[in-house]
């Protein structure tokens, strides 16, 4: 059964400025998240948070002693078809909780939320980056979604909420120590359209530091962005996406970069790194997916909902600059959003995160 995602409070927010008469008029179009959506799409990582198989284990082998079964090797992460989509499938349900305190299926929600992330579970977690050839597992996009459940969980003002934060700590202060570890052995940056992208790793971190005032941790991302990043010009938008991208390596640096920059020296960056977003008729269509029943294939979901939540986020921080590409952003939501179906396990288990990231972000 598709489910069919209608947007119901789509508004109209037109912005003017009466104060100067050289300031023009920008409309811009909103989406928003209705609680009718939220329940829809919070069956996803409901339905898959427990199913064990089919399941991607992406795991190194030290020897047959560490054969074991999704759930032994990771008793709180693994449903939802690998260990990174399950961490965000968790996130994705608190972050609904916590927007929706009426959600469908509360009690149920959290008693599953309550008896994945245990301390128990979570201690055989940090176990497993022990394990001989695992330190560097999920390096650095399921560390990055680790630490961005860890900040919606801080976010969230419920006792349950302090209950998972609590449990999740030691997971969480490793990733965090991995980071600081990791960031300065990296000479050259990752500029890819898929897990390994640096930019979107740093840019969920800095999130979390600056929430959490991980003071380390967020003066190590802002010099890192700024070692590898800072001297970039004339990003080649037109060479994205690539067939299997779900991240746009164009938009994840000026994501990070608008983040760790100032003002000031944001704007100088942009103007260099992609000077046509200034245009006022700029133009990006969505990536398109032929095939969704494909696992890589319909990874360009996951791009449209990716590049919409950079876009948004850049808008927000510059509205006078950038709320011209507010419409792009709604058009990569809307061509991609309607497609999730409860039918189509390639997706389902992980784009309903994407989507809820986006939405969020269109809205912050």
């Amino acid at each position: 059964m598709r489910i069919s995602i209608i947007f119901t409070c789509l508004t109209l927010m037109i912005l003017v400025s009466c104060k100067t008469k050289d300031k023009k008029q920008m409309e811009v179009e909103t989406l928003n998240l209705t609680l009718e959506e939220a329940n829809r799409l919070a069956q996803m990582p409901l339905h898959c948070m427990q199913v064990e198989y089919p399941n991607k284990l992406n795991q190194t082998l030290a020897s047959e002693q560490y054969l074991k079964s999704p759930k032994a090797l990771h008793p709180a992460f693994y449903g939802c078809f690998d260990w990174h989509s399950s961490v965000h499938g968790h996130w994705m349900l608190v972050a609904l909780l916590r927007q929706f305190p009426e959600l469908d299926n509360r009690d149920q929600i959290i008693a599953r939320l309550q008896e994945n992330i245990s301390y128990s579970n979570i201690l055989a977690e940090v176990n497993y980056f022990f394990q001989p050839q695992n330190s560097s597992f999920e390096r650095t996009y399921g560390w990055a979604w680790v630490l961005k459940l860890a900040e919606e969980l801080h976010l969230w003002q419920d006792p349950v909420a302090r209950e998972l934060e609590k449990n999740l700590q030691p997971l969480t202060d490793l990733m965090v120590k991995k980071y600081l570890d990791f960031l300065p052995k990296l000479i050259y940056p990752i500029r890819v359209g898929e897990h390994s992208n640096i930019a979107f790793g740093l840019s969920f971190a800095y999130d979390y530091a600056l929430t959490l005032n991980e003071k380390e941790l967020a003066e190590m991302i802002r010099q890192r962005a700024k070692d590898w990043f800072m001297e970039d010009e004339g990003c080649p938008l037109a060479w994205e996406p690539s067939g299997y991208d779900f991240l746009s390596p164009c938009f994840q640096e000026i994501d990070i970069m608008r983040k760790v920059l100032e003002k000031e020296e944001f704007e100088v960056w942009i103007k260099k790194f992609m000077p046509e977003l200034l245009q006022k008729n700029f133009s990006l269509e969505p990536g398109e997916v032929s095939d969704r029943t494909d696992g890589k294939l319909v990874h360009l979901d996951g791009l449209n909902f990716s590049r919409a939540w950079c876009i948004y986020g850049l808008a927000s921080a510059y509205p006078y600059q950038f709320a011209h590409l507010i419409p792009i952003a709604n058009a990569h939501v809307s061509y991609s959003l309607p497609a999730i179906v409860d039918d189509n396990y390639e997706g389902t288990h992980w784009l309903g995160s994407f989507a809820i990231y986006a939405l969020q972000q269109a809205n912050p």
